[in-house]
């Protein structure tokens, strides 16, 4: 009970953290004049503050220090110990907040951004951190280390983009996050790597006054604000990371209970990484850049049909808790790969239903990624 006890307290100092920094940051953006100005492509019409995203570091780190080190030695519970590739992790962490910072304050091209996650993702497997079992999906289990660590790159800096690039209308990104957050909280309470659970719950905590400015403010009164790419990439890497750490098989150093973690932590992030991978097929139809931004993106479509932001926001939120309810349902019923072409149909039928609709509303089922037109 006192491990999950700490866990509240992570949770509720974050929050604290997110409503003493957050307007602090709407100040200093006003002042400076750093504002997202809107463009033929943004769903948003008044120019806002875009520096949100840089509260969430702070708030998690505080609230996980404060709770691990000054809190926990008063509950008798053991000390927390961290391992070489938990500093990794705090390096590279501290590499793409860097760059994402720098985004939001002055703004970097999308291949110096997409260097600066491949280095940071490949500290990790150096550290010793990396996918060594994919828990027979297409028949594979074990994977060797000059198989796993360039995996492992791949999927963190996938998912770290994915979340970067849903990132289009207001709540989206954060949401699936938390949601992805919530479930990966879930999974380390239940293997008791409870600081791990902590830093989590840190996380969650900041997004909560983020949501409440992102979705409440009013950019006229400046209490709205974006999360921008230090936000953006910051949640993405580190769901990048905890999606390695909780399905990397390690019974010498961590053994874990469950053997289907792959198959959840893939779940909890469907929506963001099958949406990437549909968009980059259309722009690689068109021969466009795969970095060039448009608005193909699932959030896109369904507003062409008639949704305004928050009712699309529902709808993609709806489609995530059902994607992982039934993964979790289909759990022990039949296999990873199988499992994992159901979510592939379902995911091709939904969008042959969304483009029915956007037809049905007189409008164009993708935008030519060269002029959005």
């Amino acid at each position: 009970m006192t491990e999950r006890l700490l866990i509240v307290i992570a949770f509720i100092f974050s929050i604290v953290c997110g409503f003493i920094f957050i307007p602090m940051i709407l100040n200093y953006c006003k002042e400076k004049r750093l504002y997202d100005i809107p463009n033929s492509r943004k769903m948003h019409h008044n120019k806002v503050p875009r520096l949100g995203g840089i509260s969430f570091l702070p708030s998690m780190l505080i609230a996980f220090l404060l709770t691990t080190f000054v809190i926990n030695p008063f509950t008798g519970y053991e000390e927390v110990n961290l391992s070489l590739w938990s500093l990794y992790f705090f390096v590279s962490l501290m590499l793409i907040y860097g760059v994402g910072f720098i985004d939001d304050l002055i703004g970097l091209d999308a291949r110096t951004k997409f260097l600066v996650q491949i280095i940071a993702a490949s500290l990790l497997p150096m550290s010793g951190l990396y996918l060594n079992d994919l828990y027979g999906f297409l028949g594979i289990h074990e994977i060797p280390y000059v198989v796993g660590a360039p995996l492992t790159v791949f999927v963190i800096v996938f998912i770290n983009n994915a979340i970067n690039l849903i990132d289009g209308i207001d709540g989206l990104s954060a949401c699936l996050s938390f949601i992805a957050l919530t479930g990966f909280l879930i999974c380390f309470i239940r293997e008791d790597i409870y600081p791990y659970a902590i830093l989590i719950a840190g996380l969650m905590g900041v997004i909560v006054p983020f949501l409440y400015f992102n979705l409440l403010g009013k950019a006229e009164n400046n209490r709205k604000i974006f999360m921008g790419d230090s936000g953006s990439l910051t949640l993405g890497f580190i769901l990048g990371f905890l999606t390695v750490k909780l399905s990397m098989d390690n019974p010498n150093v961590m053994p874990l209970k469950d053997d289907n973690r792959l198959l959840i932590a893939y779940s909890l992030l469907i929506v963001p990484m099958f949406d990437v991978v549909r968009v980059s097929l259309i722009r690689l139809r068109h021969h466009t850049p795969i970095f060039q931004a448009d608005k193909n993106h699932i959030h896109h479509k369904l507003i062409r049909t008639g949704q305004n932001q928050h009712q699309a926001l529902i709808s993609i939120l709806l489609l995530a808790l059902l994607y992982i309810g039934m993964n979790l349902l289909l759990l022990g019923v039949t296999s990873l790969t199988i499992i994992v072409a159901i979510d592939i149909l379902l995911w091709i039928g939904f969008h042959a239903l969304l483009n029915r609709a956007i037809l049905k509303n007189g409008k164009a089922v993708f935008l030519n990624p060269q002029n959005n037109e």
